[in-house]
């Protein structure tokens, strides 16, 4: 059993996943938002044994909610009645910044950068998640 992290964004979701103890988040895929993005990430949560979904909640800086967070809790929705599974929404403030940061810090190119950014911001998410959990060791 897994958690899943994801980065909602409008062109791409990216998708981040648990290691089987919860403790760590690793990058999976970019996938590109189409009508075939459900049937991706159903075969996804088959594969790994989702058992709940952790989406980031794109607040504003000040912690107001602004139209994007809108457009992700209508997103929650839809993944709550289609898989039947717990979605959280996670405040994801500043994780695309800090996926950027280290991927200029790994000296990924530009180019590079742009492919796996939402990846990345999705691990972010995601470890931030597992991070605040208890950990029971």
């Amino acid at each position: 059993m897994r958690i899943m992290g994801l980065d909602f964004g409008s062109k791409t979701i990216g998708v981040a996943m648990s290691d089987s103890l919860f403790w760590t988040a690793q990058g999976v895929k970019t996938i590109r938002r189409s009508k075939k993005e459900i049937d991706e990430l159903r075969e996804l949560i088959r594969e790994y044994e989702v058992m709940e979904i952790i989406i980031g909640y794109p607040k504003n800086m000040n912690g107001t909610l602004g139209p994007r967070c809108a457009l992700t809790e209508e997103f929650a929705e839809v993944l709550r009645s289609e898989f039947g599974l717990e979605v959280k929404l996670w405040d994801e403030r500043l994780s695309t910044v800090a996926a950027q940061r280290s991927l200029i810090q790994a000296d990924v190119s530009r180019a590079k950068r742009k492919n796996v950014i939402d990846k990345m911001a999705a691990v972010f998410i995601l470890q931030g998640y597992l991070d605040s959990r208890p950990k029971n060791i």
